[in-house]
């Protein structure tokens, strides 16, 4: 199939993107192509808006997991392509319609000529929220397609055609989503000593978070806690009776995750007493660390070197990626496929450069067939 062919199929896909646990235009779109591969070596089933298909192999004792999440932001797109986001409010900001190329890429090739082990596709939705693979891998399909080793990439703006980049160990942190809620007593602003002001109550809040990083965390270790946005309040002479702040927790360890959570909740009973009100946490989505095995990560490298593609030691980021969740039970890895784009991943210009889809098929399919 011609270069021209996928990069079709990604505009496609990248015309109808949808919110985690809603795809369902994508997932029929994706079963359409499928069903249209030779069946012989496919076993489908669907979970939920997801999809896992079975490539039998040719008589090899492992099964290879490959892993393409399938959803799209809440992002309104600028980019300007005559096949933008039909879909207004939503766009594929984090290449995802890439990545289901790629998997829809590899899928072919191998229903044609499969290789010795048995292959799974995992078509995973919500990985941008509310977080797919946990649950997909906790699922009864998972059990009847469960590999021994799993893979997965994710495409790099700043990275040029041709350039892989991964590392073995930690990859990706652990993250969580933060909001936070408090309510009071309003009123006039006449009259604050009748008021339990919550503009100061999350303000005062927001300023204590600020010393568990630097007083609560070992320095040797990482953390960052983000406040991305606050609101509170109705018009100026008003004092406020409710507020809520939203923001990020990023860290290095499960454990300073653990901690971090905990000091964040002693300071919200400390601000009940202090402002007399109530403090709701929700923390929303959480990912477990990207935390790469060592030898498939090497395994890997060498596959890349038989290849005109060229090989990057990856940094570690602070970026969260809910397949964390899939390398904390089964082996395996992540890493990033270079696709030269001005914009950032989650921009609402992003424009990858297609030429990177071929390649990750190619890279894909010989990591699939030689793992």
């Amino acid at each position: 199939m011609s270069g021209e062919k996928w990069i079709n199929i990604r505009r496609d896909l990248h015309r109808i993107p949808e919110l985690g646990f809603k795809e369902v235009k994508t997932q029929k779109y994706l079963l359409e192509y499928i069903s249209n591969l030779p069946q012989e070596n496919l076993t489908v089933e669907t979970w939920k808006t997801g999809i896992f298909v079975r490539v039998r192999g040719e008589g090899g004792k492992e099964t290879i997991g490959y892993r393409a999440d399938i959803d799209g932001l809440p992002l309104t797109e600028e980019t300007g392509y005559s096949f933008a986001s039909k879909h207004q409010g939503h766009m594929h900001a984090c290449g995802h319609d890439f990545h289901m190329t790629i998997a829809l890429g590899a899928l072919s090739k191998l229903s044609v000529s499969p290789a010795e082990n048995d292959v799974v596709f995992l078509f995973q939705p919500a990985e941008e929220g509310p977080g797919g693979a946990e649950p997909m891998l906790q699922s009864e399909v998972m059990e009847r397609f469960r590999p021994d080793k799993i893979f997965a990439l994710h495409i790099a703006t700043e990275l040029p055609v041709g350039t892989v980049a991964t590392k073995p160990g930690l990859l990706f942190a652990n993250t969580s989503e933060l909001f936070i809620d408090f309510n009071g007593r309003g009123g006039h602003a006449a009259f604050p000593h009748q008021t339990h002001d919550m503009v100061v109550a999350a303000s005062y809040f927001i300023t204590q978070i600020q010393q568990i990083v630097s007083r609560r965390v070992d320095p040797l270790d990482s953390a960052v806690i983000s406040i991305g946005k606050i609101t509170g309040g109705t018009v100026q002479n008003i004092i406020a009776q409710d507020a809520r702040a939203e923001g990020t927790i990023r860290t290095l360890s499960p454990e300073s995750m653990q901690r971090v959570k905990s000091e964040i909740e002693k300071i919200a009973k400390g601000t009940e007493v202090s402002q007399d009100c109530e403090v709701k946490i929700n923390y929303g989505s959480n990912y477990y660390q990207v935390y790469n095995h060592a030898e498939l990560v090497q395994n890997f490298r060498e596959l890349v070197s038989e290849t005109d593609l060229q090989f990057q030691e990856a940094s570690m980021a602070m970026t969260g990626e809910d397949f964390g969740y899939m390398l904390k039970d089964i082996p395996g890895f992540m890493f990033w496929l270079g696709v030269d784009s001005e914009a950032g991943l989650h921009q609402s210009t992003l424009k990858p450069d297609e030429r990177a889809i071929e390649k990750g098929i190619s890279i894909v399919e010989k990591t699939l067939r030689q793992l």
